[in-house]
């Protein structure tokens, strides 16, 4: 997410009282989850595993938890904990706030558009115009819905992101500043659950369709004219891109890519990207006739013994 205002490494080093490296007056404009950094974001990392990758990213300031050569052009701020003062962050820019009506007086609803009574509506969502939110719909704070999407009953837009790093004495949460992103034409079935990104946006784009009971992870982008069939689950981090089909109960494993116009049957499971423009089945998924010709290949063995 972008900051409201920007600030340099001294000020928010400061803030979080620890030592930093680089120029005191480099500017952090926006925190982000490595996965969506961006330039001007400040990012984290706390296991020398992904030290390169962090440091190598888009990310122009680095959370880090040991000390290291600071790239040129880049920050680093030094802390023992990495992963929650990034947290701690994220809390302050966007801390929670109560709702205090079920259409909050902070959102902004374009011409036309129908709340069905029972529909929550949370605090700075933007609706577009000719939007029809069906009863017990529930859209969380600083959505942003497009012109003539429909949402019906028991969706739940903007959900915190699943994502939790393991302690000693549990699970420590990561507290979701990110959005969801509904484009216009998109439609959602009841009881589907669309999580808002960690820090970035989740997006679901124009003219796609979502059947009901789908979960959509964080910070996914879905793109154009998409179909996405019953009980499907879409891990976090996933891109699929337009045309593409997922018939019922589709199961996509995360940071994956799913090609433009890929269709994938009823039933199988996604470990791995999927090239565009070919039809897909299975657990895990392979092109459709190389795993049916499989298949035929099986039954006959099994038949000449």
């Amino acid at each position: 997410m972008k900051l409201p205002t920007p600030i340099t490494v001294q000020e928010l080093a400061s803030s979080l009282r620890a030592r930093f490296i680089g120029d005191p007056d480099h500017r952090i404009t926006g925190i982000n989850e490595i996965h969506m950094v961006e330039e001007g974001d400040l990012t984290f990392v706390d296991h020398p595993k992904y030290f390169t990758k962090a440091l190598n990213s888009k990310a122009t300031t680095i959370l880090i938890n040991k000390e290291v050569e600071c790239p040129v052009g880049k920050a680093l701020i030094i802390s023992e904990r990495p992963f929650d003062d990034y947290v701690s962050l994220a809390v302050r820019l966007r801390p929670f706030e109560p709702a205090n009506a079920m259409v909050s007086p902070t959102a902004t609803i374009g011409e036309g558009t129908v709340i069905q009574p029972g529909a929550f509506i949370g605090n700075h969502v933007t609706i577009g115009k000719s939007c029809l939110i069906h009863a017990n719909a529930t859209i969380y704070d600083h959505s942003v819905i497009g012109d003539q999407v429909i949402i019906h009953s028991g969706a739940v837009i903007g959900a915190d992101a699943y994502y939790f790093q393991r302690r000693p004495d549990g699970w420590k949460k990561m507290e979701s500043c990110g959005r969801t992103v509904l484009e216009e034409r998109v439609e959602i079935g009841a009881l589907t659950s669309i999580d808002r990104g960690v820090s970035g946006d989740t997006v679901i784009s124009a003219g796609t369709k979502i059947d009901n009971h789908v979960q959509i992870g964080h910070d996914t982008f879905v793109g154009r004219n998409c179909l996405i069939g019953a009980h499907c689950a879409v891990a976090g981090v996933t891109r699929i891109e337009d045309d593409v089909i997922l018939w019922a109960r589709v199961s996509v494993n995360k940071d994956l890519v799913i090609g433009k116009g890929a269709i994938v049957y009823a039933l199988s499971g996604i470990d791995k990207s999927l090239p565009g423009g070919k039809a897909y089945w299975g657990v895990p998924a392979e092109e459709a006739r190389k795993k049916w010709k499989e298949l035929a290949k099986i039954k006959r063995l099994i038949q000449e013994e």
